[in-house]
């Protein structure tokens, strides 16, 4: 088997062979801030990040994460994105001492929506699912100094919600946020909610309600997405 150098190399060669000028600059509109990109489409991209993952599933968890790491050192967010792929595909061997690993990339590799969805709604989202232990921990992430990571307070929960969890946790992280500046935050946050609404739309509709006024626009906007049109009305009226 190749040494972990090597592999490194052969996808970084392949990821550049497929990159695309044009779809380069047309994804970083979708970005406010300036990121690393090489413009690799996303069906080449899936491609890739599952024949290289076929050649190491045998390996070692510890030595996949150690290449996870490699990876995530460029800063180019498709090597971003391979990286977190290989992370969910590993997560029926996910363990608790894996929180570190996870919690650590995600505050110092994500620094945009892209990688940052890639990694909570997917890798991290199904070890706190596993682990609802560690729910005290991803609470302690909402009153970050990194909009990042108060962001994934909330998203991190969306796995969860999708087996229809108690929204106790949901309101928790929402009423720490709910005043949030950050329209990143805000989004992430409404997000959840909206989420939640696919299971509990009279709860998520009466949340809303209680804070509706405090509750910016672009959260509440978020929130509603899937209520009723008669109770986003009622939702979107100022009194």
């Amino acid at each position: 088997m190749p040494g972990e150098d090597k592999i490194i190399q052969d996808i970084r060669k392949e990821l550049r062979e497929n990159a695309d000028e044009q779809y380069r600059q047309s994804i970083q509109r979708f970005f406010k801030e300036e990121i690393k990109l090489l413009g690799v489409k996303t069906p080449i991209f899936r491609k890739i990040t599952q024949k290289y993952f076929s050649a190491l599933q045998d390996r070692p968890k510890q030595e996949i994460f150690s290449l996870c790491e490699k990876l995530l050192e460029s800063g180019f967010l498709e090597e971003t994105g391979v990286a977190f792929d290989w992370a969910f595909r590993l997560k029926d061997k996910f363990e608790k001492k894996d929180f570190t690993i996870l919690e650590s990339w995600l505050k110092k590799y994500v620094t945009n929506w892209g990688a940052y969805d890639s990694l909570c709604c997917r890798a991290l989202g199904y070890f706190i699912y596993k682990f609802p232990e560690y729910f005290p921990k991803v609470k302690k992430w909402a009153v970050s100094k990194n909009r990042w990571v108060r962001r994934a307070s909330a998203v991190v929960l969306i796995y969860s919600l999708e087996k229809k969890i108690s929204l106790i946790p949901i309101f928790e992280i929402a009423d720490i946020l709910l005043l949030d500046k950050d329209d990143m935050v805000q989004k992430g946050y409404g997000w959840m909610l909206k989420v939640a609404s696919n299971h509990e739309p009279k709860k998520i509709f009466e949340y809303v309600m209680r804070n509706k006024k405090e509750m910016p626009r672009t959260a509440l906007r978020y929130a509603i997405e899937k209520l009723s049109p008669d109770l986003r009305k009622q939702a979107m009226a100022k009194e």
